[in-house]
């Protein structure tokens, strides 16, 4: 049943994150779920130590968690929009 739950709350971040970054009428939700998951293990190596907040990868669902995990998410599709501007 947690995986159910880790797959909804990655595609509700992945979603939020699309929406805040601009980027949601080109992605569906696969695209949304794997940049919420992706997004959250970002944010479990790189947030995770300078702010003692756990992410939903790490089974932890509580506000914090999702707040950090989303903040991971936008920071994916903040690098992959750097990315995508190099090569046009």
């Amino acid at each position: 049943m947690n995986y159910v739950l880790w797959i909804i709350a990655g595609a509700v971040i992945g979603w939020i994150a699309s929406r805040i970054m601009g980027t949601s009428g080109r992605q569906g939700l696969l695209l949304d779920i794997v940049v919420g998951i992706v997004g959250a293990f970002l944010a479990g190596l790189v947030l995770t130590p300078l702010f003692g907040i756990g992410t939903i990868n790490q089974s932890d669902f509580s506000l914090p968690a999702l707040l950090v995990s989303l903040l991971g998410a936008v920071v994916l599709l903040a690098i992959v929009r750097l990315f995508r501007r190099g090569r046009r």
